[in-house]
């Protein structure tokens, strides 16, 4: 579905920063000519802060068993990647954008829960759930198979555009209608969509 055309234009807007540290905050400096520039290393006053990066998320969800600060697990990756890549074959997704909202959303904890009843591996609430017909949100293939079905039809929702389709998993297609086809003005959603982003520009 994503050609490499296509998905440069869709993540140009990624500051090359991304690269390094996940918790680093991104500044910005417009110079007289009108030249953007952006760094986690301001050297003089002219950078503005646009994004602040806590360095360790809010997002990652706790876990029912497992410790928090488990952290990523490269096991549990491994583990996933054929349930994760017949689901991006299935429903014409890039599989590197399935690891990374996966990555973002659990870490690949199947047994991740959030404060708001979010669980598994792409952290499905009931509604959304039972939206996708998957019965148990702690079994890895339905969860998988729930999550890269409302990832595929966020990305048909907003034309392929993979920044508006991560937003919306986070805060809902419906936030991101509201603020006329843009990242939401939330928190989280900015620092979760830095984040997978970060994490699928690592893939590719």
């Amino acid at each position: 579905m994503f050609g490499p055309s296509k998905i440069i234009r869709s993540l140009a807007f990624v500051p090359l920063l991304f690269s390094g540290a996940a918790g680093a905050d991104v500044f910005k400096y417009v110079d007289s000519a009108g030249h953007v520039f952006y760094t986690d290393n301001p050297k003089h006053s002219g950078y503005r802060l646009i994004i602040r990066t806590p360095a360790a998320f809010s997002l990652y969800p706790a876990s029912k068993k497992w410790p928090l600060g488990s952290g990523f697990s490269e096991k549990n990756r491994r583990q996933f990647e054929s349930l994760i890549d017949a689901a991006a074959s299935k429903y014409s997704l890039d599989p590197a954008l399935l690891h990374a909202v996966i990555r973002a959303e659990s870490s690949y904890n199947p047994e991740a829960v959030s404060s708001k009843g979010a669980v598994g591996l792409m952290q499905l609430m009931p509604e959304t759930a039972a939206r996708y017909g998957v019965r148990d949100r702690y079994d890895p293939g339905e969860n998988i198979e729930g999550g890269a079905k409302y990832l595929s039809e966020l990305i048909d929702l907003f034309q392929s555009d993979v920044r508006l389709a991560v937003a919306a998993y986070n805060a809902g297609e419906n936030n991101v209608i509201k603020y006329g086809n843009k990242v939401p003005p939330f928190q989280e959603t900015q620092e979760y969509v830095a984040r997978v982003l970060n994490y699928y520009n690592r893939l590719n």
